[in-house]
C-alpha cells in the first residue's frame, strides 16, 4: 500500500509548485467529504510553514499565513473544505490538546496540516500523508512525501509533479 515520492534540491519556486500540485490533487479528492491529515516534519527553519503557506494560498487563501506556534491552531474556515494549520512546537504537554478539543477538528470534512506532530502523539489523528522537509543547501530543500493510509495513497498516486534534476 505504501507510496513515497522524493524531490531533491528544490528551490522556493519549485516548493511552491509542489505545494500547489498537492493542493490541486487534494481539491479533486474533497468530493469524498472526508477529513485528511498531513504531517509536516523537519528541523526548525526547514520550510514547513513555507510549504503550508503555498498550499493554503493555492486553495484560495488571500493574505498572510503565519505559523500558529503560540495559538497551536490557525483555522481557515473560509476555505472549502476547511483547513486547520497546527504548529505543536511549543506544546509542553500533549494532554493540552485534549483540553482544547483537538479531536473535534478531525470530524468535519477538510484538512489538518500538523507541524511537529511528534509532540501530539496519542492525541492527534494519524497522518494520511507525511511530508518531510530537509536541508539540501542553504536555499534548497529535499522533500519526501509518504502515503500512510488509503486516502493518502489515493492523493499521492494522482500527484503529477516532475522533480528537477538534483544538483551536486
Amino acid at each position: 500500500m505504501a507510496i513515497e515520492k522524493s524531490f531533491k534540491a528544490l528551490d522556493e519556486v519549485q516548493i511552491q509548485a509542489l505545494a500547489c500540485a498537492l493542493a490541486d490533487v487534494f481539491m479533486q479528492a474533497t468530493e469524498s467529504k472526508q477529513h485528511y491529515v498531513m504531517y509536516l516534519q523537519g528541523e526548525l527553519g526547514a520550510g514547513k510553514t513555507t510549504f503550508s503557506r503555498y498550499f493554503l494560498q493555492s486553495l484560495g487563501h488571500k493574505g498572510a499565513v503565519k505559523s500558529p506556534t503560540y495559538t497551536l491552531v490557525e483555522p481557515y474556515e473560509h476555505l472549502q473544505p476547511q483547513v486547520y494549520h497546527f504548529d505543536l512546537y511549543r506544546l509542553a504537554d500533549a494532554q493540552e490538546l485534549e483540553y482544547m478539543g483537538i479531536r473535534d477538528y478531525f470530524c468535519e470534512p477538510g484538512l489538518s496540516l500538523i507541524e511537529w506532530p511528534d509532540k501530539g502523539v496519542g492525541f492527534i489523528a494519524a497522518a494520511d500523508i507525511e511530508i518531510t522537509l530537509g536541508y539540501a543547501t542553504d536555499s534548497k530543500r529535499d522533500i519526501r512525501l509518504e502515503a500512510l493510509s488509503d486516502k493518502g495513497l489515493a492523493l499521492l498516486t494522482r500527484l503529477d509533479f516532475l522533480s528537477p534534476k538534483s544538483e551536486t
